[in-house]
């Protein structure tokens, strides 16, 4: 028996889950790892998260060189290896009425958590069982991102006496995610980008990046999408779509998350929705859907397809995960619509010149 084989069953003999049946739960693009427990009926999923496995998250009071020393973590501003991200947030979540996991268990120096399991009703899986549930379930999690967006939630987040610092998505990790289109997408291209080059793509995004000046800012999980969503019909309002994975949690415009779930990098969301699904978030967020609301949303999509072409290119690349490519056309498709709007006119000319493959 291993040594976090050993860890992992002293905690579930403490939280009295010792002599439950446990098999493994498909991984998602991290390091951590879930298995689905059953005992006597009861069901549960472990989180086990353990410590160093990554680089390390931004500590307080960090400058941006700081950051920039420690990793990709820190600059990103992701919560890395700490497992107090996801408690502190599952627990304010919950606090407001929404449905993130309960724990039933916690031991946060080992990196291991006894979580609520939601079941077998994930969205994609909902919808590939019943198509014609996606227009109710998919307004289901608008009125859901809408709520997150109006409620009010602390920068300092807690779980008993763990602390969590929500941080704010600023232009060093909004730039350095982009970058990961340069790093990874551009590099398996063959498209050398020189120095100049590189400089002029800063230019472009912090001009960019002004529309997202124009709304206030809010909670964005981060990983908003139909993997990471339970359709829970039996339970009410808000609390009817379950969640997880938001231990990245930032505060950012609110057409992040907005895109995440509409763009889905996964799954085809129909045509006909996108738009109704923009104009029903709006109307719940109190925000109005008009051209300063649409220019915003481009530039969160194109940030974050940018993003998610590299991080494909690179889990296929470093992290021997190939099947990763099979979502890049769907990511660029993505992509070049967002690219469409006026306000991405100059980043459209900069990609048609330096990485032209990402138009074809």
């Amino acid at each position: 028996m291993t040594r976090r084989e050993t860890e992992i069953t002293r905690f579930l003999k403490q939280a009295g889950w010792a002599k439950a049946e446990r098999s493994p739960v498909p991984g998602d693009a991290s390091t951590r790892r879930y298995e689905r427990l059953v005992l006597n009926g009861k069901h549960a999923v472990l989180m086990d998260a353990p410590k160093g496995e990554e680089s390390p998250a931004e500590p307080e009071g960090a400058s941006i060189e700081d950051r920039k020393k420690l990793g990709y973590n820190a600059i990103a501003r992701l919560a890395g290896p700490n497992i107090e991200a996801f408690a502190c947030l599952a627990n304010e979540l919950h606090i407001r009425g929404f449905s993130a996991p309960d724990i039933y268990a916690a031991d946060l120096d080992a990196g291991i958590l006894l979580l609520e399991d939601f079941g077998r009703s994930v969205y994609a899986k909902v919808i590939t069982d019943t198509p014609s549930s996606e227009q109710q379930i998919y307004e289901a999690a608008i009125d859901t991102l809408a709520a997150i967006y109006r409620a009010s939630f602390p920068e300092v987040m807690t779980y008993r006496a763990a602390k969590w610092r929500i941080r704010h998505y600023d232009q060093t990790a909004l730039t350095a995610e982009a970058d990961l289109f340069l790093d990874w997408y551009a590099k398996d291209l063959n498209r050398a980008v020189t120095d100049k080059a590189r400089q002029a793509w800063y230019g472009i995004w912090q001009e960019a990046f002004t529309a997202l000046e124009v709304h206030a800012s809010g909670l964005a999980l981060r990983d908003f999408h139909a993997e990471n969503l339970f359709w829970l019909p039996e339970r009410e309002g808000c609390a009817n779509v379950g969640l997880i994975d938001f231990q990245d949690a930032l505060f950012v415009h609110p057409a992040y998350d907005l895109v995440s779930f509409i763009e889905d990098a996964r799954r085809d969301v129909s045509a006909e929705l996108s738009e109704p699904l923009q104009m029903k978030f709006c109307d719940k967020a109190g925000i109005n859907y008009d051209n300063s609301f649409k220019a915003a949303y481009s530039v969160m999509g194109a940030q974050r397809n940018a993003k998610i072409l590299g991080i494909f290119v690179r889990l296929a690349e470093r992290d021997g995960k190939p099947h990763y490519r099979q979502l890049i056309p769907r990511v660029k498709a993505h992509f070049q619509n967002n690219l469409n709007h006026s306000h991405l006119a100059p980043l459209k000319d900069w990609i048609a010149a330096h990485v032209p493959e990402a138009l074809a």
